[in-house]
């Protein structure tokens, strides 16, 4: 089932590049934090900037005016399915605090730009209930397919809005992997989106990590 982000494309973009490597899909992410008055995480906020290959395959017939360029109206519909088909993985996203998995709701911010032959992607997941970080806060943005390959702005990887001064942040990069399972995970076709149980907790090791505390 090929409808991570956009499913029309995916579906698209896996038969066309099905003897092409995993990962078929890369993303620049940046990430944000919220926080309220009181010191608690209420949001994460998403910036996520996808290759020109993808892009290409996104924004197909989305210029109706014929204009050469793409309005935010054109758009809209877009980041609409984009949103929607996300949920489906939980938004890539994983937010802890100690070992409890936060929760979040729906995004009712969102939109996309196109720059420069890219398409990016600024989104916010509410989390449910606001919640103080703990001892131990982790922000993971993945994908256990690794269908989707994030890699995350050096120097920006996250940005705290509203945090208490002393909050802190430090960023794990991923796990290098040896040349024969990268090689197995880079044979694994487009049109086969789950990796083997034998490769998926190897693919788990290239998940940066970025660790908050307050």
């Amino acid at each position: 089932m090929l409808n991570r982000f956009l499913i029309v494309s995916f579906a698209v973009l896996g038969s066309t590049l099905a003897a092409s490597a995993h990962p078929h899909v890369f993303v620049d992410a940046r990430e944000e934090l919220v926080f309220d008055a009181s010191g608690k995480m209420t949001a994460i906020r998403h910036v996520w900037q996808f290759d020109e290959a993808f892009t290409s395959f996104a924004v197909q017939g989305l210029d109706a005016d014929g204009d050469g360029k793409l309005s935010d109206e054109e758009l809209k519909p877009l980041a609409k399915v984009n949103v929607e088909s996300l949920k489906e993985y939980r938004y890539f996203t994983n937010l802890k605090v100690g070992n409890k998995h936060i929760p979040v709701n729906p995004p009712t911010e969102y939109w996309l730009d196109f720059h420069s032959g890219r398409l990016t992607l600024f989104y916010t997941l509410p989390l449910r209930t606001p919640v103080a970080p703990g001892p131990e806060t982790t922000l993971e943005v993945f994908d256990p397919e690794y269908f989707v390959a994030f890699n995350f702005v050096k120097g920006h990887q996250i940005t705290l809005d509203g945090a208490p001064a002393s909050c802190t942040t430090t960023v794990r990069p991923p796990h290098a992997l040896d040349d024969a399972t990268m090689a197995q995970i880079a044979a694994i076709p487009a049109d086969q989106p789950d990796l083997p149980a034998e490769l998926a907790d190897a693919a788990a090791s290239l998940a940066t990590l970025i660790s908050v505390r307050c």
